[in-house]
C-alpha cells in the first residue's frame, strides 16, 4: 500500500509539474509571436541605414568622423574597451545564457586588452562574479520590453564617451535571432563604425560604376546618419536578444512538458501494477483464510 500512495504522490507533483511547465509554454509563444514581429520589423531599417552609411563612406572620399576614425586628438592611452553582455533577467531558456557568456568570457581570455564589462540582465551577475570578470555597470531596468527611450540614452553615453576618449571601442555580446530555428551568439562592433575598403578601378565597373552627387556634403550627411546607425544597431542588438530568449524559454518549457507527459504515462503505469499487485495480494490472503477455516 506504501509503495502505491508513493507513486501516487509522484503522478500529483508531475501532473503540477506539467501544467506549469504547459503555461509557461504557452507565455513564451505568446511573447515571442511579438518580439519577433517587432524584431523583423525593424531590421530592413537597420540594415538598410547601415548599408546606406556604407556606401556613402565609401564613394564619398576621405571623411573625418569621430564615430568613424576616433576622437581627434587621438585616443586616450588608458583608455579601454567597452564590451555590453546581454542575458537574461529570468531564467529556464535552455543554453541562451550560457551561450552568450561562455562566448563573453573565452573572447576576453584569448585578448589581452583592457576592457571594462557592463551587463544587461539578472542571470549574467553570477556566471560573471565566479569566473573573476568584474562588472563595472549592471542595467536591470531594461527588461523583456526596453523603451527605446532608454536604449537611445544607452546609445548617446557610449558615442559621448567614444568621442571624448574615454573609451577606444564598443563591442555588443548577445544571441543574434536569424530564425525560429537558429540563434547565434555574436560579438558585434558597435564602435568605431568602419566603412568598408575602397573598391578598384574593375570593381567599381562591375557594380555598374555608380556616381553620387551630394547635397547637403557628404559630410554633413554622414554627421546626421552615423549617430542614426548606432542607435538603431543597438535597438536591434536588444530585439534579438529579447527574441532568441523566448524562443529558447518556448523550446526549453515544451521539451518539459513532453517529459512530464512522458514520466506521467510511465508512474500510471507504475501505479497500475503496484495496484494490480496489491488487488491479487489480499485475494490471495482472503481466499487463503476461507480455505483454512473450512
Amino acid at each position: 500500500m506504501g509503495k502505491s500512495r508513493e507513486i501516487k504522490g509522484r503522478m500529483k507533483a508531475v501532473g503540477n509539474i506539467h501544467r506549469i511547465t504547459k503555461t509557461m509554454q504557452m507565455i513564451a509563444t505568446s511573447k515571442f509571436a511579438k518580439a519577433q514581429l517587432r524584431a523583423t520589423a525593424a531590421k530592413p531599417f537597420t540594415e538598410g541605414v547601415f548599408g546606406l552609411v556604407q556606401e556613402l563612406a565609401a564613394t564619398a572620399g576621405d571623411i573625418d568622423h569621430p564615430l568613424i576614425g576616433g576622437p581627434a586628438g587621438g585616443a586616450n592611452k588608458d583608455a579601454k574597451e567597452l564590451w555590453l553582455v546581454m542575458t537574461s533577467d529570468r531564467g529556464l531558456c535552455g543554453p541562451y545564457n550560457g551561450s552568450v557568456l561562455r562566448l563573453a568570457t573565452r573572447t576576453m581570455r584569448e585578448s589581452s586588452a583592457a576592457r571594462e564589462i557592463e551587463l544587461v540582465g539578472k542571470k549574467g551577475a553570477s556566471f560573471l562574479k565566479f569566473a573573476g570578470v568584474n562588472v563595472e555597470t549592471h542595467h536591470l531596468h531594461f527588461g523583456d520590453d526596453p523603451r527605446r527611450e532608454d536604449i537611445d540614452h544607452l546609445a548617446e553615453s557610449y558615442m559621448e564617451r567614444f568621442i571624448a576618449g574615454e573609451i577606444s571601442a564598443v563591442r555588443i555580446v548577445y544571441m543574434r535571432f536569424i530564425s525560429a530555428g537558429r540563434q547565434v551568439p555574436e560579438i558585434l562592433q558597435l564602435l568605431p563604425l568602419k566603412p568598408p575598403a575602397k573598391e578598384d578601378e574593375t570593381d567599381e565597373k562591375k557594380l555598374g560604376g555608380a556616381v553620387y552627387e551630394f547635397s547637403p556634403p557628404a559630410g554633413e550627411l554622414l554627421g546626421e546618419l552615423l549617430p542614426v546607425t548606432v542607435r538603431t544597431t543597438l535597438a536591434q542588438c536588444f530585439s534579438d536578444a529579447i527574441v532568441s530568449e523566448h524562443v529558447a524559454r518556448m523550446v526549453a518549457m515544451k521539451a518539459a512538458t513532453d517529459n512530464a507527459s512522458k514520466m506521467g504515462k510511465s508512474l500510471t503505469q507504475q501505479y497500475n501494477r503496484a495496484r494490480q499487485a496489491q488487488i491479487t495480494t489480499e485475494l490471495t490472503e482472503i481466499i487463503s483464510g476461507a480455505a483454512a477455516l473450512e
